[in-house]
């Protein structure tokens, strides 16, 4: 709307049609109808200019209102979209603090070497298994080598060990051998001493006998001879009576040395008893010298694993000099070339996992409410804003760093509390882990900005 009056309009277009009515050049003589004819286009113009000034105080009175009115819609539908708005960010938490992340390791070797070869390159992609770079193998492997001679070289002793081992069971079992001989022997000799004996026993009998005989014929030839002055005998009687008695008293010492000689293989057979015994004690002293001469392989055989276990280290380092990649990811911070020396746990580049990438938005302590575990979010890269992504809420913080100037200094002791005077509390904020679904690993950066809008689930508000 102008501010310009109609009536003024008006007047400047009712002056230039009178102008352009009045005739140039010298006034008529007939003044009487020009006068007629002005006083009626002076009435008519006096009753226009009084109906356009009854319009014109209309549009005053109007103009106000059309003006309110108007305000009052504007603000209204300016409340309606506030209102509307708010209500979307409460029920559907939304911040653009956040970025995104993904998991990353340093590559390390896990031997000592010279890099021989290092097919890639800075910002590439690899996938899982590929070859990343490769430490001077040789040295490792003629570390497995020695491993490997070390084994057969204990396997070789092992070998002539159980040689030894066998001989010398063999002279236990030679030892109980001539244990057994001996103590068969003993048994031989024990039977013999009590055949000797029972001999001995017979022979003392027969001396007995023997001397029972002679006396009998001694007392025959004493009781003859005095019978033979008289003549009640023979000479022939008497001389057989002595020569009976001379019979019987060989026969008596012949019982004698048989005794003699019963006695003697008496004493024989018990002193060959004895040697045997002696031979039997000396035979199980041999078997036991020879059973403890037996060695044995245990200490040999305990260092089979040690070997073994040298062996796998030896071939657990020459694997390592092969790098391969973990997982499907990018290669970046490489500042390395060929030729470099590089060393057990020291990083030679960074690896990022393409595979989980999430975004970490940190939401105020207000909005976590309508924030809960499963959550559909969507999210929006800086880079890429007219691509959205789905996400899902993964985990929720439980914790940050308390501010000094409010929570104090918390150390040991006492906690220092600051006196201050706070007019405006500012909310804190939490990050919120959100895991995006099917992420489009080629677009996603970490350390990118992102929105991110979290859309609870039904239900779902605490």
């Amino acid at each position: 709307m102008t501010d310009d009056n109609p009536k003024d309009k008006y007047q400047v277009q009712t002056e230039s049609g009178v102008r352009q009515d009045q005739p140039s050049g010298p006034p008529q003589l007939d003044s009487s109808g020009n006068s007629q004819n002005e006083e009626q286009q002076q009435k008519s113009n006096q009753q226009q200019e009084h109906e356009e000034n009854q319009h014109d105080e209309l549009l005053r009175k109007r103009k106000p209102i059309v003006g309110w009115l108007l305000l009052a819609c504007v603000v209204l539908l300016a409340s309606i979209v506030v209102l509307l708005a708010v209500g979307r960010a409460v029920e559907n938490p939304r911040t653009d603090d956040a970025e995104v992340l993904a998991n990353f390791i340093g590559m390390a070797p896990q031997v000592d070497g010279p890099i021989m070869q290092l097919p890639i390159r800075d910002n590439q992609y690899v996938k899982a298994g590929d070859l990343l770079f490769v430490v001077d193998e040789r040295p490792y492997r003629y570390a497995l080598e020695r491993a490997l001679s070390q084994r057969d070289a204990l396997e070789g002793q092992i070998e002539d060990r159980q040689r030894s081992i066998n001989s010398q069971i063999s002279g236990v079992h030679v030892a109980q051998a001539n244990i057994a001989s001996n103590t068969s022997n003993r048994d031989a000799l024990n039977a013999t001493i009590s055949e000797a004996e029972a001999n001995l026993a017979d022979s003392r009998a027969a001396l007995l006998r023997a001397e029972a005989d002679r006396k009998y014929a001694a007392d025959n030839l004493h009781r003859l001879e005095p019978l033979l002055d008289q003549q009640f005998v023979t000479v022939d009687q008497v001389e057989q009576a002595r020569t009976l008695l001379e019979t019987r008293t060989r026969a008596v010492e012949q019982a004698a040395a048989q005794v003699t000689l019963s006695e003697a293989h008496v004493r024989t057979t018990r002193s060959h008893y004895q040697q045997s015994g002696a031979e039997v004690e000396q035979s199980e002293a041999q078997r036991e010298q020879a059973a403890n001469g037996v060695e044995t392989l245990s200490p040999l055989t305990n260092q089979r694993e040690e070997r073994a276990a040298a062996i796998r280290i030896a071939q657990y380092n020459l694997n390592n000099c092969r790098v391969y990649a973990p997982f499907d990811g990018y290669i970046t911070n490489l500042t390395t070339s060929v030729g470099e020396y590089v060393h057990t746990g020291t990083q030679v580049f960074t690896m990022i996992d393409s595979r989980v990438w999430w975004v970490v938005a940190n939401f105020r302590e207000t909005q976590l409410n309508h924030v809960t575990l499963g959550s559909a979010a969507d999210l929006f890269l800086m880079s890429h804003e007219n691509l959205p992504l789905r996400g899902v809420v993964e985990s929720i913080g439980h914790g940050v760093t308390p501010d000094p100037n409010v929570a104090g200094v918390l150390s040991p002791g006492l906690p220092a509390i600051e006196r201050s005077l706070s007019w405006v509390h500012l909310a804190a904020r939490y990050p919120v882990r959100i895991r995006i679904e099917s992420p489009p690993s080629t677009l996603l950066r970490i350390g990118e900005n992102a929105v991110a809008v979290v859309h609870p689930m039904p239900g779902s508000v605490r």
